[in-house]
């Protein structure tokens, strides 16, 4: 990833330190994410795809139409967007989804349950987090008010992500009995491919957002998993969206965070649940 460009491959397009910054400069105001200079070749061969299908003769013209184009800046964010995913990633904190969250809730009698899904790229968590609930009747009859915001800032991924549908290759990552409960798969010219269930994508809501700006719910959650995300961002913005995160949570809720992230100094207003699990002190 890190390795130079050969200088016969750059020759093509110039992309000079100051490129770089300004890429570095955007990001990092735009979406929060931060980029090393060690992915400056990284960053320089995703881009010489976007100069090539704009017909762009340099950088700097590409980074004018960048400006002044939103469509072009969604796709330059997109084109710089890690997405890295699976089903029943970090599998202790579905058992705990499992065996802990959900029967709290179904003691307490709760009729409304929110959770989010916070960088849901194609979309394996939030399908997985709907496996999990339909698996113990919380999708079920209609009974109980359950839906899954799933949210991440390349677009392209959600649309993936909207439409359910994954490589027959990754269904031995399911459990068996969710894998029954949740997908059914492909026939015909479909036949290697598996897609979740209407039960599973009735539960969801699919939106483009950028963890840095606005959030436009207002509601509550019970659950937030953003996992795996804050590694791409400075340690700055990483409080500030634990503090967010913690505004955003019910009284008890919890939040799930991936295994080499923390919460610092906001260790307080959370209970430390362990391995990577934080419920908001009421």
């Amino acid at each position: 990833m890190s390795t130079p460009v050969s200088a016969s491959y750059t020759s093509a397009y110039d992309f000079s330190a100051h490129h770089f910054k300004y890429v570095q400069q955007f990001m990092s105001d735009e979406t929060g994410i931060f980029l090393a200079d060690k992915k400056k070749s990284m960053v320089y061969g995703r881009l010489v795809r976007c100069l090539r299908r704009t017909g762009m003769a340099n950088f700097d013209d590409y980074f004018a139409m960048v400006e002044l184009n939103m469509d072009e800046r969604v796709a330059f964010i997109n084109a710089l967007t890690t997405n890295k995913t699976q089903f029943f990633r970090e599998r202790h904190h579905f058992e705990f989804l499992a065996h802990q969250l959900i029967p709290q809730w179904q003691q307490a009698k709760k009729k409304r349950i929110r959770i989010w899904s916070a960088g849901c790229s194609t979309g394996e968590e939030p399908y997985t987090i709907a496996a999990v609930l339909s698996g113990h009747g919380m999708l079920n009859g209609g009974q109980l008010d359950v839906q899954i915001l799933a949210t991440d800032l390349d677009t392209q991924v959600l649309n993936t992500a909207n439409n359910g549908t994954y490589s027959l290759e990754v269904a031995h990552t399911i459990p068996k009995a969710y894998l029954k409960e949740g997908f059914l798969k492909g026939k015909g010219v479909k036949q290697d491919l598996f897609k979740a269930k209407k039960t599973l994508r009735d539960a969801m809501r699919f939106k483009q957002l950028n963890l840095k700006g606005d959030w436009p719910h207002k509601q509550t959650m019970d659950a937030i998993f953003c996992r795996n995300v804050m590694i791409y961002f400075e340690r700055d913005t990483q409080q500030w969206l634990i503090e967010r995160f913690w505004h955003q949570l019910t009284p008890g809720g919890v939040l799930f965070i991936g295994h080499s992230e923390g919460i610092g100094k906001m260790a307080d207003k959370f209970e430390n649940l362990g391995h990577t699990m934080y419920r908001k002190r009421e």
